[in-house]
């Protein structure tokens, strides 16, 4: 344990000297809810939405967008790095397994998110009245749920790239219509019916909708869980089975 905690911290360390990934992790999904709620539209309370502001959603919407960029998008790159600088071949051959630091990784991954996500609340709470989660378990179930899926497809693809620029490639090319889904561009609950429902059963699409009804103070819907437990099992299982250390 002493050995992982040192990992972490290392990881920790590591992402404090890339100033631009702070940039996106920590401060873009606040910037973006604040951008958004100035515009006056967005603070008006919408019949459309059942009496909701588009601010509101889009609280829950940033929440997801830094659990992708930092399951879909970062991590694939951090992993496939190390593997091409030998760094998972030379774990290998000392007590500390590859294993380790591949956890290490998921748990600041996972820890960061929880930073960004809870300045992310409270800077829309102070600024925009957002309320916070109603449903406290709900929140944090469909929090874990969307990264436990967010992150085993990261791993996957950090599985199949053979190296740094394919998994920021692929990460890229899969960030984009996985968060189109989740509602970046347009609210999922203003998509029409058929495209709602295709998009719950994306995993943030999914996500999205288990945050949502957490933060409206229901318990998220079993279908989002089960979409979101589905595709961390099978992701996971997928890139456990293809993953290389070297």
């Amino acid at each position: 344990m002493r050995v992982f905690a040192k990992l972490t911290r290392t990881e920790f360390r590591l992402l404090l000297r890339e100033p631009m990934q702070l940039f996106w992790i920590f401060a873009f999904p606040s910037i973006l809810v604040i951008i958004l709620g100035s515009i006056p539209a967005f603070r008006e309370p919408s019949p459309d939405l059942g009496g909701l502001r588009v601010i509101d959603l889009y609280a829950a919407i940033a929440i997801i967008l830094t659990l992708a960029m930092l399951g879909v998008q970062s991590a694939p790159l951090v992993l496939t790095t190390y593997r091409e600088r030998g760094i998972l071949r030379r774990l290998a051959t000392t007590p500390v397994r590859p294993v380790a630091l591949l956890g290490a990784q998921l748990v600041m991954s996972l820890l960061t998110a929880i930073v960004s996500v809870a300045l992310l609340l409270i800077i829309a709470r102070l600024v925009f009245a957002v309320a916070l989660p109603r449903h406290g378990p709900g929140f944090a179930v469909a929090f874990l749920a969307t990264a436990g899926a967010a992150f085993a497809i990261g791993l996957f693809i950090a599985a199949v790239a053979p190296g740094g620029k394919a998994a920021n490639t692929i990460g890229t090319l899969s960030f984009f219509p996985l968060m189109f889904f989740a509602g970046l561009w347009t609210p999922r609950e203003v998509f029409p019916e058929v495209l709602r429902r295709i998009a719950d059963l994306t995993p943030l699409g999914a996500g999205e909708r288990a945050v949502q009804e957490a933060m409206a103070g229901q318990w998220p819907a079993w279908g989002s869980l089960t979409v979101l437990v589905a595709y961390m099992l099978v992701f996971g299982l997928a890139a456990a089975r293809l993953f290389r250390w070297e």
